[in-house]
């Protein structure tokens, strides 16, 4: 059923529709984002099903039929894979979130984080399904989120002891993998909830979010 109303004292036929649909499988995998992107935030890729609206009633002698179940998505945290376009068609990447240390240590001491901050590790794995090659500086991409909301991007010159990280730019031919640390230095009182990571430096249409728990 849709609904269209005319607003009263608007200039122009600015209209407000309303659409309200029943029996329709729902499928919920991004979230959309005010300047045009989206955020990725499930690794489930089959459609959501639903059960029909008015099942009608089973006549007697005859089993009663089951309910089909309603997937719901499932948000996406350390270990999980995420599969994130590029900026063109070509390229797909599955990127998955492995490892978390926080704190880590740094592998220097003249690295060492300023007083009242600490340095957190987070290893990513990129995985090239599309056809072609990625080159990227991976640190670019990647954000951590705080409890708080607050947003920290990496420490390109930091190293830690966690193990090795990305170089500043990676080649990723189709069906090769990338492994490799990104470091962030974020305030002592933070806790870490939010990793992101988005291809192409940042400039691609799609952010894969993952939860920490």
């Amino acid at each position: 059923m849709v609904v269209v109303q005319r607003l009263p004292g608007m200039v122009g036929l600015m209209r407000r529709v309303v659409v309200l649909a029943w029996g329709l499988p729902l499928v919920a995998l991004a979230v959309g984002c005010s300047n045009g992107q989206s955020v990725v935030t499930s690794p489930q890729s089959g459609p959501v099903t639903s059960a029909p609206f008015g099942t009608a009633s089973t006549p007697p002698g005859q089993a009663t039929p089951s309910t089909p179940a309603v997937a719901t998505p499932v948000a996406a945290s350390i270990g999980s894979t995420l599969t994130l376009p590029g900026q063109k068609p070509e390229e797909s990447e599955e990127v998955t979130v492995v490892k978390v240390v926080d704190p880590a240590r740094a592998k220097e001491t003249f690295e060492s984080p300023a007083a009242g901050t600490r340095l957190v590790a987070v290893q990513f794995r990129l995985h090239n399904t599309g056809t072609a090659v990625y080159k990227d500086s991976p640190s670019n991409g990647a954000r951590l989120v705080d409890s708080e909301g607050q947003q920290f991007t990496a420490s390109v010159a930091t190293e830690t002891s966690a193990g090795p990280g990305f170089p500043g730019s990676v080649t990723v031919p189709p069906g090769d993998t990338a492994l490799g640390y990104i470091t962030f230095a974020v305030p002592a009182s933070s806790t870490v909830a939010k990793i992101q990571f988005t291809l192409d430096s940042g400039f691609a249409p799609s952010t894969g979010q993952w939860t920490v728990s």
